[in-house]
């Protein structure tokens, strides 16, 4: 167990700390890499990992296109400035409706395209907005939050939703009929505590005529108005697919693409730039990392997460639920929630109690927001707004997250009862 755990600590640590600029994809890589090579894992394991993780990433990829080209044509920024609009110059209001609308960018465009595109428009609103430093951090911060915490809904609103449903051949549909209610739930209550932490921070009244029309954020009128025609013809897609067993890449990254050609038919965006800028890196990420955590299952901690978990299904439900969507939120917040969710799914795989294999998602989900390196998304978030000059320290994160996850985290288990 010592060199695998080695292995992996040493590339986690790198992929947190990126030295002298090595990207997170050619970190995780090289550690598998070394896995290989000092026999942690083999080749067999490695087609086992491509077999878990491949739709996964490919719909990742999509999802992520196809964001940045509606971010591209105004859309996220004509949603931002609506949302702004709305409230009517209520700070109170504001606050709720970016959460609102962080939900549902996490919810249908993933976590991690809530995190990378949403956060710098929002950034730049509370600039024209001229907001001090104090009410910035606090719409930051809950808008972080919830790019995870809503993440529930739909298979793609999340790598772990992807990778767990097709581990255990959870449908398009009945993954939808299980979340949904945790999602609204975890909606709820994420804005409620949320609220409670930060509303010292949210001014009464903000001055929304400093912000233009939001009319005026679109690139490309017909195309903007054809894209939501486009979500909707996606999203029943999704369903129809699952009807006959199809891979959920196949619509993610297909949509992505023949949206990608109707806009550069449009001449609203330059596919060249579009497919240089996607986040490739994730990829080599996702592969690199769910390797190297093969060799942590290899040494036997999937056998020891299995007596667990075969203990805790042995008790009352609530007991199960609770304590598997604890388990899985602690081992994501120490040790990153992909490589977790892997895990987990293995450790569940003989359980036969779906309830938990629910609360393992959501403490995947949700339990990364305790540390600053619980997930993709949120080292993301972090370094792009870093980018932007706006730096929070790894203690201040993690005591934010540990005041408002817990909680939060509790009572949306409590909905899958």
């Amino acid at each position: 167990m010592l060199l695998p755990f080695s292995i992996f600590l040493v590339t986690l640590i790198l992929i947190i700390t990126q030295p002298r600029g090595f990207q997170i994809g050619t970190i995780a890589i090289s550690g598998a890499i070394v896995a290989f090579l000092f026999g942690v894992v083999n080749f067999n394991d490695v087609v086992d990992v491509f077999d878990i993780i491949w739709d996964a990433t490919l719909a990742f990829i999509g999802i992520i296109i196809f964001s940045m080209i509606l971010d591209k044509i105004g859309f996220f920024e004509y949603c931002a400035l609506k949302m702004a609009k709305l409230s009517g110059g209520s700070g109170r209001k504001m606050f709720f409706y970016s959460i609102i609308l962080g939900a549902l960018v996490s919810a249908l465009f993933a976590n991690d395209g809530a995190a990378l595109i949403l956060t710098p428009i929002l950034l730049a609103k509370m600039n024209i907005l001229r907001l001090n430093t104090k009410t910035i951090l606090a719409f930051l911060l809950a808008g972080g939050f919830i790019s995870d915490s809503a993440s529930l809904p739909f298979v793609f609103s999340n790598l772990t939703n992807i990778v767990t449903a097709n581990y255990f051949n959870i449908g398009f549909g009945t993954f939808f009929a299980n979340m949904i209610f945790p999602f609204f739930i975890s909606t709820l209550i994420s804005m409620l505590i949320l609220w409670i932490v930060l509303r010292k921070d949210i001014p009464l009244h903000v001055d929304i005529t400093l912000l233009k029309n939001p009319k005026d954020a679109i690139k490309h009128k017909g195309l903007f108005n054809f894209s939501w025609f486009f979500i909707a013809l996606l999203l029943c897609s999704y369903f129809i697919g699952d009807a006959y067993h199809l891979p959920i890449s196949l619509f993610a990254l297909g949509g992505a693409l023949i949206f990608l050609l109707i806009a550069a038919f449009a001449r609203a965006i330059k596919p060249k730039e579009i497919i240089k800028d996607a986040p490739w890196q994730v990829v080599w990420f996702s592969l690199g990392l769910y390797i190297v955590v093969y060799g942590l299952k290899n040494a036997g901690l999937t056998d020891y997460l299995s007596e667990v978990l075969l203990y805790l299904n042995t008790q009352s439900q609530l007991v199960a639920v609770v304590g598997t969507g604890f388990l899985a939120a602690i081992l994501s917040a120490v040790m990153n929630n992909m490589p977790t969710i892997m895990i987990m799914d293995i450790a569940l795989k003989d359980i036969g109690n779906d309830a938990m294999i629910y609360a393992n998602i959501i403490g995947c989900n949700l339990g990364t927001k305790m540390t600053p390196f619980g997930s993709l998304a949120t080292l993301l978030w972090l370094h792009t707004l870093e980018k932007k000059g706006i730096k929070i320290n790894y203690y201040s994160y993690t005591k934010f997250g540990l005041l408002v996850t817990p909680i939060v985290l509790l009572v949306v288990l409590l909905s899958l009862l």
